[in-house]
């Protein structure tokens, strides 16, 4: 039987993706977005978002706004955030009113109109480092960076200062909020899973590592780090990795992220429940520069390795997917050279402003690069 299930934050790289997949298997689809000027510069509605898909312009921290899209609602699939790492160490108020209040809002408007389930988009951010096992085979969920180590590697050392080895992260690791924006997603999960339980909806959270594909907004240098790297090179720049490039991250096309909310909201098992949504491989960010540069036809342009590091940024954190395996009966299907072509295809096909010179400069101002 078809649903209606809201979006907040519809308009945006995932919330597109997921809509199609909903209206594809004959669900009807509403989008709260306020169509920020940072991930629609034109402000006007994007041109992927599917036509079947109704559109309300309206900000997640206005009552009347949430009251409107909830109307006649089944499901909700809560995306609305302002989204970045970087940014949010400086723009503190805007992250912590859209991700924080703006979801205390959307709570507010439900508990006098639930729904069947809520399933929130929360972060890999959420952990800080992912878990570790030292040399002597120990497992270490209490790992904080403190930047460059002596010897100028850096990696997390042990208390003999010796590198540790990430591994898998289970959703039982203790969280390490490092950024405003990791407070935030912790908030939004925290809100949605406690008050969905409080008022006899369903709720789970899927906690995302990093997604691509094409749509992500290439001109927001915020945004996706795969999406800042295509950015560059279709400006005919070299990709710029930060710290020595050696960093881990697990890189999840938004096709598997989509197809990750529809397991959600189908399955009364993933009620109460967080899930970390990825791969399940872990790729070195500079690796990943080269692929996409060869995948753009560009092989030329070899990452510039900065040497430094961003405030609020981990070393490694890969994801342990049984979990999601086991509830929600979800594999990542998407192949990641596929991935990369396909987004290199689409990529040509755009303008993009190359805003990633512009957006480091912000944050050495700031004294958050060092």
């Amino acid at each position: 039987m078809s649903k209606t299930i809201l979006i907040t934050g519809g308009a945006g790289f995932i919330g597109r993706h997921v809509a199609q997949a909903l209206l594809a298997r004959g669900d009807r689809v509403r989008i709260l977005d306020s169509l920020i000027e940072q991930v629609h510069p034109t402000r006007a509605r994007p041109a992927e978002l599917a036509a079947d898909a109704e559109l309300i312009v309206g900000d997640v921290r206005d009552e009347a706004a949430v009251l409107k899209a909830l109307s006649g609602v089944d499901q909700v699939v809560h995306l609305a955030a302002e989204v970045g790492v970087g940014q949010s160490m400086y723009a503190v108020d805007r992250y912590t009113s859209v991700n924080d209040y703006g979801t205390a809002v959307l709570f507010q408007q439900l508990i006098d109109n639930p729904v069947e389930r809520v399933v929130v988009a929360s972060s890999m951010s959420i952990y800080g480092e992912g878990l570790y096992r030292t040399a002597d085979g120990e497992l270490r969920d209490d790992v904080i960076r403190g930047g460059r180590n002596p010897d100028g590697s850096w990696d997390p050392l042990d208390e003999q200062g010796r590198p540790m080895t990430p591994v898998h992260t289970p959703e039982t690791k203790a969280g390490g909020l490092k950024s405003v924006y990791a407070i935030g997603k912790f908030v939004q999960e925290r809100l949605t899973l406690t008050l969905t339980q409080q008022y006899g909806m369903g709720g789970s959270a899927l906690r995302l590592w990093n997604a691509y594909g094409p749509g992500q907004a290439l001109s927001n240098p915020y945004t996706g780090v795969l999406a800042i790297f295509a950015s560059r090179i279709a400006n005919g720049q070299a990709p710029m990795v930060f710290e020595d490039g050696q960093q881990r991250r697990d890189f999840v096309h938004v096709r598997d992220v989509a197809r990750a909310f529809l397991l959600a909201l189908d399955n009364p098992r993933a009620d109460g429940e967080v899930f970390n949504i990825g791969s399940g491989v872990d790729r070195t960010v500079e690796e990943v520069a080269l692929l996409q540069a060869k995948a753009m036809g560009r092989p030329d342009l070899t990452p510039e390795i900065a040497g430094k590091a961003r405030a609020g940024d981990i070393r490694h954190c890969i994801p342990d997917l049984a979990k999601a395996r086991d509830v929600l009966g979800y594999e990542a299907r998407e192949d990641f050279a596929e991935g990369l072509a396909e987004l290199a295809e689409w990529v040509a096909r755009q303008e993009a402003e190359d805003r990633v010179v512009e957006a480091r400069r912000e944050l050495e101002m700031r004294g958050l690069v060092a």
